[in-house]
């Protein structure tokens, strides 16, 4: 099958193949390289893996994981929400499949360096906000989010949850394009990432 391609034409590989056998002068190269990289591709290969889901079947929702984004990107856009939070919405069940019952703090993993203590919990926190939405669930409790309760991210949770999760699912409404989105995401990567307070 051969090497991979490079992503620039005048980077190099690392001639070794165990990384017990990279030494500093490896690891200088692979970082330099790898810092372009990211910046390059991370954006990127976050929008691959929604644009992924567009034509996904659904359990018995209305719409799938791919429109259920679109549409809370489209109506925090709307609502004239920052740029930060519209990225946020697009992406915050990217994994709800794949990694369905950590599928908030999957979002907040992809996201975490880049946004706001107030997004990052949120994304973490948002599953447990929704059930305050569910009737006649069997096992949920839908009070459970009251152990959070004057949290300072508490009401924007709340307020994430009620206008631009548990409401978007309608087929009738009309998202705007993924491409809309895609250089809000580019620019969303392109901060300097951070670290991440504790979990709480």
């Amino acid at each position: 099958m051969g090497r991979s391609p490079l992503l620039r034409p005048d980077w190099k590989y690392v001639e070794k193949i165990a990384l017990e056998d990279f030494r500093a002068a490896d690891w200088e190269l692979m970082n330099a390289q790898r810092r372009e990289y990211y910046a390059a591709e991370q954006a990127r290969q976050a929008l691959r893996m929604l644009e992924a889901q567009r034509e996904d079947a659904t359990f018995g929702y209305l719409v799938n994981s791919y429109r259920h984004c679109l549409q809370s990107a489209t109506m925090a856009l709307a609502d004239g929400r920052d740029e930060e939070t519209v990225v946020v919405c697009l992406l915050h069940d990217i994994g709800f499949i794949a990694c369905l019952d950590m599928h908030g703090q999957f979002a907040a993993a992809l996201l975490g360096a880049y946004i706001s203590d107030a997004n990052w919990w949120m994304l973490r926190h948002h599953a447990v906000f929704q059930n305050v939405h569910v009737h006649e669930y069997p096992g949920v409790d839908r009070h459970e989010r009251e152990r959070w309760r004057g949290h300072p991210h508490f009401e924007w949770t709340a307020t994430f949850v009620e206008r631009y999760d548990q409401a978007a699912t309608d087929p009738r409404f009309d998202c705007a394009p993924l491409k809309t989105f895609v250089p809000m995401v580019e620019r969303l990567f392109a901060r300097p990432p951070r670290p991440r307070p504790p979990a709480d």
